[in-house]
């Protein structure tokens, strides 16, 4: 099942410095250790405001909220999760559509 985040950095409460250095090398490197897993499917870097839109593969919710945990970023408190929901196939391509 495919899930979808959507989180925003908590700026007003972080400098900007904060989200760089050794801590951004260790977000990126499991960033890519989710990928490599499989569990973190595509990431897209937010237009209107600092944060990130996530399309992950999980069995559950609650596998979606571990594997976000465990982003360095946000085991911090430095993202505030706005969205988490479960996506669904759409319809409209289906057979006879």
């Amino acid at each position: 099942m495919q899930f979808l985040t959507v989180s925003r950095r908590r700026v007003e409460q972080f400098p900007a410095e904060a989200f760089a250095g050794e801590l951004a090398v260790r977000e990126t490197q499991r960033a890519k250790e989710l990928y490599a897993a499989g569990i973190l499917r595509q990431i897209w870097k937010r237009g209107d405001v600092p944060g990130a839109a996530i399309v992950w593969e999980a069995a559950s919710e609650a596998e979606v909220r571990a594997a976000l945990e465990s982003l360095p970023m946000f085991a911090a408190g430095m993202l505030e999760l706005v969205v988490l929901t479960p996506l669904e196939p759409y319809p409209g391509f289906g057979p006879g559509r």
